[in-house]
C-alpha cells in the first residue's frame, strides 16, 4: 500500500512539473514573437485589399503569423467604441507595432499609445488629421502610407468622358476627416476648371440612397472621394444614380468595379503592400517612425468600367480605353 501511495505521489509530481514546464515554454514562445496588431475600420473591398496587401508583404519579409510573429487582426465593423477597446487590447498585449487601416482606426490607435510604433494603412492626410507633426518628418511614434488620390486628374477624366458636363455632384461623409479634406480640394479644382459643383453629405450609410438620388437628379455626374461610408454603401449609391442615368466617378479603383464609371485611382492592394513593408522595417529595427516620411504610391491608373458605360449609353474616347488598365 505504501509503495502504491509513493508511486501516485511521484507520478503527480512529475505531471505537475511537466505541466508547468510546458506552460512556461508556450509562454516563452509566445513572448518571443512580436505581436502586430492590425485595426481595420470596417469591411469593404478597398480596405480588405489593403489588409491583404499588408499581410502578404509581411509574409514576404519573413513575418508569418504563428511562426515568426503573432498577428492580432481586429475589425471594428464601423463602431467607434470597438475601435477604442481594440486599440486598448493591442496596448495591453504589448504589441510591437500597430497598424491602423483608415483614418478613424489610426486616430483610435494614436489615442491609445504615444510609444508603440503605429503605421498608417491608408490615411489621406496624416498631417491634416493631426496624426503626425509633418508628413516628411512625423516626429513621434507614427508613420505610414497616404492614400491621397490624384483629384485633379480625376476631374480631367470626367471632362474627357463627358465634355458637355457643367455641374458635378460631390458626395461624402461629414464624419470622416479624410473625406472633408478631399472634398474641399475637389471643389477648388472644379472651380478652376470652370465646373459648377453641388455638394451633399451623409452621416451614415442609411442616408446614401435618399441623398444620392437627390444629388443625381441635379447634376451631370457624381464624384466621391476615398470615403469609407460611401464605399460601404456603393451598391446603394449606384442604384440611386442609375435611376437618373448619372455616372459615378469614384476616387477608388474597387468602387469602379462595384458600379462606378471610371477613375484615375490607386491600387489598394499596392497601398497595403507598402504598409506591410514599413511594418517589417520597424520590426527589423531598420526604421524609426519619428524620422520616416509618409510614403505615397508614385501614380494613379486609369480604370474604366466599359459595361457601365454601355448601360448608361456613354461613349468612352478610344485613347482613354487604350490607356486604361
Amino acid at each position: 500500500m505504501k509503495k502504491m501511495i509513493g508511486f501516485i505521489i511521484g507520478l503527480t509530481a512529475l505531471l505537475t512539473i511537466a505541466f508547468f514546464t510546458s506552460s512556461n515554454e508556450l509562454e516563452t514562445t509566445e513572448m518571443d514573437k512580436p505581436i502586430v496588431g492590425i485595426l481595420q475600420l470596417t469591411s469593404h473591398p478597398a480596405l480588405d485589399l489593403i489588409y491583404q496587401g499588408t499581410v502578404d508583404a509581411l509574409n514576404d519579409a519573413g513575418y508569418i503569423d504563428g511562426e515568426t510573429m503573432t498577428l492580432d487582426f481586429q475589425n471594428a465593423q464601423g463602431d467607434q467604441s470597438n475601435l477604442n477597446s481594440m486599440s486598448t487590447r493591442f496596448v495591453s498585449r504589448g504589441a510591437a507595432v500597430m497598424v491602423g487601416i483608415a483614418t478613424p482606426s489610426a486616430q483610435a490607435l494614436a489615442n491609445s499609445s504615444q510609444e508603440i510604433p503605429i503605421v498608417l494603412g491608408a490615411v489621406t492626410d496624416p498631417e491634416g488629421s493631426g496624426l503626425v507633426a509633418n508628413n516628411d518628418a512625423p516626429g513621434g511614434n507614427i508613420t505610414g502610407v497616404s492614400d491621397l488620390t490624384p483629384i485633379e486628374e480625376q476631374f480631367s477624366l470626367i471632362t474627357e468622358i463627358l465634355p458637355e458636363a457643367q455641374t458635378i455632384g460631390i458626395l461624402y461623409s461629414s464624419s470622416e476627416d479624410n473625406s472633408i479634406v478631399q472634398a474641399d480640394q475637389a471643389i477648388e479644382i472644379a472651380k478652376e476648371m470652370g465646373l459648377k459643383t453641388e455638394v451633399m453629405t451623409v452621416s451614415s450609410t442609411n442616408d446614401v440612397s435618399q441623398v444620392g438620388a437627390t444629388l443625381a437628379s441635379q447634376v451631370d455626374a457624381i464624384w466621391v472621394p476615398t470615403d469609407n461610408t460611401i464605399a460601404s454603401a456603393m451598391n446603394t449609391l449606384v442604384s440611386a444614380s442609375d435611376q437618373n442615368g448619372i455616372p459615378i466617378f469614384p476616387a477608388v479603383d474597387t468602387m469602379v468595379e462595384e458600379g462606378g464609371l471610371a477613375t484615375v485611382g490607386l491600387d489598394q492592394y499596392a497601398l497595403g503592400r507598402l504598409t506591410g513593408e514599413m511594418v517589417a522595417a520597424i520590426l527589423d529595427g531598420d526604421s524609426d517612425p519619428a524620422t520616416t516620411p509618409i510614403r505615397y504610391l508614385d501614380q494613379g491608373e486609369i480604370i474604366i468600367n466599359e459595361e457601365k458605360a454601355s448601360e448608361l449609353g456613354i461613349t468612352i474616347p478610344t485613347q482613354l480605353l487604350e490607356q486604361a488598365k
